[in-house]
């Protein structure tokens, strides 16, 4: 039952990496459904870091459906025409991401290392880190987001290969490559919404 659901979580994978490549507001769909898969897969796996953060995709899939949608970021900031515009990542941006990186690394190792049975902490709480980090720059609709996805990605598969998820292995590497590919993808498209 275990591998069926990984097949599952993969396909909505695949097709989410394909929304999101194409910057196209579906993608937040296929990230309310993933995330569902992935809690049975993940908690039976023992990563429950990864477990955990998938109830903050769930939100955060709330929130980037609205901010796309929107523009309208919670945050005083809204996009012109309604519609969240692909931009590059600012500098203040960057130094909160960089805090909220370290903060939730540690704070997620040591839950992990205190309170369950958790054989990999550490590389367990570095991808799920990145992972909120990367998630909220996409809901954000920041360029940058791919080189983050690509890090979070490599490491993801070769933790999932560590703890045998294979299928859940392999759509992160494919993930990786996609994510150089989304990296200029975005990039063309941001240049063609300024160009307007």
């Amino acid at each position: 039952m275990n591998q069926l659901l990984e097949i599952l979580g993969v396909i909505t994978g695949v097709i989410y990496l394909w929304l999101e490549y194409r910057a196209s507001i579906y993608l937040w769909i296929a990230g309310i459904i993933m995330p569902a898969i992935y809690i049975f897969i993940y908690y039976n796996a023992g990563l429950y870091a990864d477990f955990g953060i998938n109830i903050y995709y769930l939100v955060i899939a709330l929130y980037g459906w609205v901010v796309w949608k929107t523009g309208f970021t919670f945050f005083g900031k809204k996009a012109k025409n309604g519609e969240l515009p692909i931009s590059h990542m600012p500098k203040s941006a960057w130094i909160k991401a960089t805090i909220a990186y370290i903060a939730a690394q540690l704070l997620i190792a040591w839950i992990l290392i205190r309170y369950t049975d958790s054989s990999v902490p550490w590389a367990d709480s570095f991808t799920t880190a990145l992972s909120i980090v990367g998630m909220w720059l996409l809901a954000r609709k920041y360029l940058e987001q791919w080189w983050i996805w690509c890090v979070t990605d490599i490491a993801c598969s070769a933790l999932y290969i560590y703890k045998e998820l294979y299928f859940t292995a392999i759509l992160y590497a494919v993930y990786a490559i996609i994510a150089i590919f989304g990296y200029y993808k975005w990039k063309s498209l941001m240049n063609d919404e300024q160009s307007i």
